[in-house]
């Protein structure tokens, strides 16, 4: 007699996830939240934003969903919700003679104040004239626009270099977590730099994945090593709000899924069902291994509760709480049927009529209300999700009443 354990370990389907197999863990997911059409077509980009993070060099890492940046976009709708190989930033540059298009862009990813700071602790400046006030504000002009050049000369180094008349002209762009001032800006603007600055952090973080490079927190020393690329970089102004988009990078690490929708609810929806597909295809690239769905592992659990050997063990008032779980297990499947429309008892018993009969899983069609193969119809569901419901119900009890 198998335990709960074991019969969940004979259950499962180990076989190569390739990533027709993983839209369907996708779309099984998305399909119970959102529309039809618009859960196939995420259920592909789903997929692609979780492959394009999964770890290359050490497989054994871990599947790291925050660098899949998920944006909300109020504009449009649903159906123009898409994938974005790149990195899309919710503010623009800051000063109006900045290019809002670059091709061909070297990145510079920037942590240092190219403003006015105010001290971090209690101290302050004194002097006795005009003059004295001039020359502290001019020092601390000058010590700014210093760092200001640095950038300037690098980008002189990697751009305005003699180039085949062929080759793309190659662009320029800073994006500062900390402020930059409009003197600064108005510099930076005169050499076709675009610049962005107060990025937020978790931007910043993801914005190394997505395009190379390494931050830096000090110009000094500053080298074309410490870049990053992207082919395209430009703004998007959709009313009072800027956009920023990077993209074209050439193998990004981090990804956005840019949701749009007419209003709050639409992309709060499906903001919601993005977040779960994700978590599914992680689960399954995690496991190994998947379950078939459409309440077929339920159906096959409970003939295995009602099996002789599980009711032979079964002594006194334990039958009855056998038999109580095997029909507590048929909630869902009797639940699918209910939302489908289909009658409850006509369809179970069709279902288990067909699971008797049958050599392979037996799960519910909502298109036809007719038994069907999951595996054949690409309805899965998550090993460790159905491995956590068992280890549930055998926390409160039911294991030891059903043999486990």
């Amino acid at each position: 007699m198998l335990t709960f354990s074991q019969f969940l370990e004979s259950y499962k389907v180990t076989q190569k996830l390739d990533r027709a197999t993983l839209i369907s863990v996708a779309y099984t997911s998305l399909a119970t939240k959102l529309h039809d059409s618009l859960a196939k077509k995420l259920a592909a980009d789903v997929v692609d934003s979780v492959l394009a993070i999964q770890p290359k060099t050490f497989p054994e890492e871990q599947i790291d969903l925050h660098m899949v940046e998920v944006m909300k976009m109020q504009h449009r709708v649903a159906s123009e919700t898409q994938l974005v190989r790149g990195l899309v930033m919710d503010h623009g540059a800051r000063h109006p003679d900045m290019p809002k298009r670059v091709e061909n862009a070297f990145i510079l990813t920037l942590n240092v104040s190219l403003e006015y700071e105010k001290t971090e602790i209690n101290s302050g400046f004194f002097y006795s004239s005009a003059e004295q006030r001039e020359k502290l504000v001019e020092s601390e002009r000058r010590f700014t626009d210093a760092k200001v050049k640095k950038i300037i000369e690098l980008k002189q180094l990697v751009c305005d270099q003699a180039t085949d008349s062929k080759e793309k002209p190659k662009g320029f762009v800073v994006i500062n977590q900390k402020g930059i001032d409009p003197l600064s800006l108005d510099m930076l603007a005169k050499q076709g730099i675009l610049a962005l600055r107060r990025a937020k952090r978790r931007n910043m973080e993801r914005l190394q994945f997505c395009v190379g490079g390494t931050a830096q927190n000090s110009v000094e020393d500053l080298t074309p090593d410490v870049l990053g690329w992207a082919g395209l970089v430009y703004e998007h102004t959709l009313g009072e709000e800027k956009f920023t988009f990077v993209e074209d990078v050439k193998e990004p690490r981090s990804v956005t899924l840019l949701i749009k929708g007419p209003n709050a609810y639409t992309t709060t929806q499906i903001h919601d069902a993005l977040r779960d597909g994700l978590r599914s295809v992680k689960n399954a690239l995690d496991d190994g291994a998947l379950i078939p769905g459409a309440g077929a592992l339920e159906l096959a659990l409970c003939a295995h509760l009602m099996s002789k050997p599980v009711r032979d063990r079964a002594k006194g008032r334990t039958k009855l709480g056998v038999q109580a779980f095997a029909d507590a297990v048929l909630v869902i499947p009797k639940t699918l049927a209910t939302n489908a429309g289909y009658d409850v008892q006509d369809t179970i018993l069709a279902l288990q009529d067909e699971a008797a009969d049958s050599q392979t899983p037996v799960g519910l069609d909502i298109q036809s209300g007719e038994p069907c193969d999951p595996t054949v119809a690409g309805v899965w569901d998550n090993f460790r999700v159905k491995q956590q419901m068992l280890h549930s119900w055998y926390v409160f009890g039911f294991g030891s009443a059903a043999g486990d």
